[in-house]
């Protein structure tokens, strides 16, 4: 039998090799297999084994990218545990539509803008859970850690690596912009981030949530130009929801109202006779 009439094609093992990096083509394995007169059921005996592994190195890759997204994952947030029924607008397929990562693929920013308690961290956070569920790397961080991890980096000399770390993630995901103030230095290395990752090549975008108009940002940053210019690039091309509505939080809250009495004591005289 020679190869091309193989009963095993060599494109069958081309996504599997892929994840597993293997050192081998399809096309050697399947000589391999001609030479040794592997029988139907020894290459689907292969072919189970090599699926096996290839999930499994995708199940361990999820699992990476999981613990090290900085997520919640004893109770993640998801797409299908957000209540969409409270949601209004003529545009919330939008908003449901966002689990297809289709503005990760187009390399578009997104940002949650609205009062405390309307989901948009739920949000944000059910797309980075989304993005580690589809091997893309997620990172997730408050805009307050954030200013502290640039202070750190700047006192020990660590910048490059400190960018190089935020930069690398497909996905970033910034909770609470303007919640805190930026120095000028500080400023200067967000404007160095934002500016990487707009340039940066592949499936990537900035998740953002803010109570605050992003016309507002400038507020708590100590750099106009560098934060202009940080500005500039986030919205190039991205998506804002703006929600508005009552907190979600407190709909279980339950009130009891208690009340004490005063119970008159015995008098040091009636101990004394009794």
């Amino acid at each position: 039998m020679n190869q091309s009439s193989s009963i095993f094609p060599p494109n069958n093992f081309e996504s599997v090799f892929k994840t597993l990096k293997l050192d081998m083509t399809p096309t050697e394995l399947s000589g391999l297999m001609e030479d040794y007169k592997f029988s139907k059921d020894q290459i689907s005996a292969v072919d189970q084994v090599f699926e096996y592994l290839r999930e499994k190195k995708i199940r361990n890759t999820i699992d990476m990218y999981l613990r090290t997204s900085r997520l919640p994952l004893k109770a993640p947030k998801t797409f299908d545990n957000f209540d969409f029924s409270v949601v209004r607008g003529k545009y919330i397929e939008r908003l449901q539509a966002l689990s297809a990562l289709n503005a990760l693929k187009a390399h578009k920013n997104i940002a949650f803008i609205g009062p405390p308690g309307t989901g948009k961290t739920h949000l944000a956070q059910a797309y980075g859970y989304e993005c580690c569920q589809n091997g893309f790397k997620t990172y997730f961080i408050k805009m307050s850690e954030l200013r502290d991890k640039f202070t750190t980096a700047r006192r020990n000399g660590k910048e490059a690596s400190c960018l190089n770390g935020l930069v690398r993630p497909a996905c970033l995901i910034i909770d609470e912009v303007g919640h805190c103030e930026f120095d000028k230095e500080n400023t200067r290395l967000f404007f160095d981030m934002i500016d990487r990752r707009y340039n940066r090549q592949g499936c990537n975008n900035i998740i953002f949530t803010s109570n605050k108009n992003p016309a507002l940002w400038k507020q708590n940053f100590n750099d106009d130009d560098d934060l202009l210019c940080a500005l500039d690039r986030i919205f190039d091309d991205a998506t804002v929801f703006t929600i508005r509505g009552k907190s979600y939080r407190g709909k279980s809250l339950e009130n009891i109202t208690l009340q004490t009495t005063i119970v008159s004591g015995s008098t040091e005289s009636e101990k004394t006779n009794s």
